[in-house]
């Protein structure tokens, strides 16, 4: 078929690489402007824009979808389908009527719950068992459109928005290369309008990072989880900055009453467990400011005065 694709950061690549080895002609890919990035304030380029040149596809980057010369040329483009995942632009009405069978969206979360910019995050921090990909028709309303299969995936205890990111990613690349597949035969199944009660899956702020002690260690435990990379998890120990990257809730200890929430609980050489609201949290890797990475044994290595014993 003849796809316009639209497609932003990383999560959009697998998709797009999918649909080219499924035989499809990709006429143009429509992806956000360059940005400056880094410490030298480079201006790079979008990951999906990297991917497009490296097959020679002509590559568009608009400020914007609703002027006459993008419209325009979208309609000479004449495609049978636009493809837009994680694009980041409104697409307006008359640009998701334009190709021949409308504009697909592939959304990472079983609609309609997780509506919105952070799907993937959300999931992992709510709890919830199981999440997965959806291949929708747009229209102008907020992942309001009808859908057209979804594909589910569980929710690993030890998943982070990392890993969690790149297997919803590789799976829309097949989601969306088989319904492609099912529209081209005749037997793609009829969209189904989507029920009113949506939970939105709001964007990410960086204020999210820091820790409330007071919640239960599930919870600190799932929004370490969720926030990792990014905006990563934040609190100060014992008078300490830490980025935290890893944890385990140990739900089965009793809650100290003689310990205040945020406060050691118990330490030795390989092991830093802090008091929550409820239940404790066990640190496995932390961060301190200006440094990498690293284990709590490497952490606590020069930390023996935090010592029970």
């Amino acid at each position: 078929m003849d796809i316009i694709f639209c497609g932003t950061p990383e999560f959009s690549v697998p998709p797009l690489l999918d649909l080219i080895a499924a035989g499809h002609n990709i006429k143009a890919v429509f992806t956000q402007p360059d940005r400056r990035k880094g410490r030298g304030q480079q201006r790079q380029k979008t990951a999906v824009k990297l991917a497009a040149e490296q097959h020679n596809i002509p590559v568009y980057q608009p400020t914007s979808l609703k002027t006459t010369e993008v419209i325009d040329l979208i309609q000479g483009l004449n495609a049978d389908l636009m493809v837009v995942v994680a694009y980041g632009l409104i697409i307006p009405q008359n640009i998701l009527d334009l190709p021949k069978y409308g504009c697909w969206n592939i959304h990472a979360s079983l609609l309609p719950r997780w509506r919105g910019a952070a799907p993937i995050h959300r999931a992992i921090l709510a709890g919830d068992e199981q999440t997965g990909i959806a291949i929708m028709q747009m229209e102008a309303g907020l992942d309001t459109g009808p859908v057209y299969a979804m594909f589910p995936t569980d929710i690993r205890p030890d998943d982070t928005g990392q890993t969690l990111h790149d297997r919803l990613s590789a799976m829309g690349g097949e989601a969306i290369v088989t319904c492609v597949k099912q529209l081209e035969a005749g037997t793609l199944p009829a969209a189904k309008a989507q029920p009113d009660e949506a939970i939105y899956a709001h964007k990410l702020q960086k204020s999210e990072s820091n820790i409330d002690w007071t919640q239960s260690a599930t919870q600190i435990e799932r929004q370490i989880r969720a926030f990792n990379p990014w905006p990563g998890t934040q609190s100060t120990i014992n008078g300490e900055p830490l980025k935290i990257w890893s944890a385990k809730a140990l739900v089965d200890e009793s809650t100290n009453a003689s310990v205040p929430p945020g406060e050691i609980t118990f330490a030795d050489k390989s092991s830093l467990v802090i008091q929550c609201g409820q239940g404790v949290l066990s640190l496995l890797e932390v961060q301190k400011a200006g440094k990498k990475r690293m284990p709590i044994e490497a952490f606590m290595a020069a930390k023996s005065v935090w010592f029970n014993a």
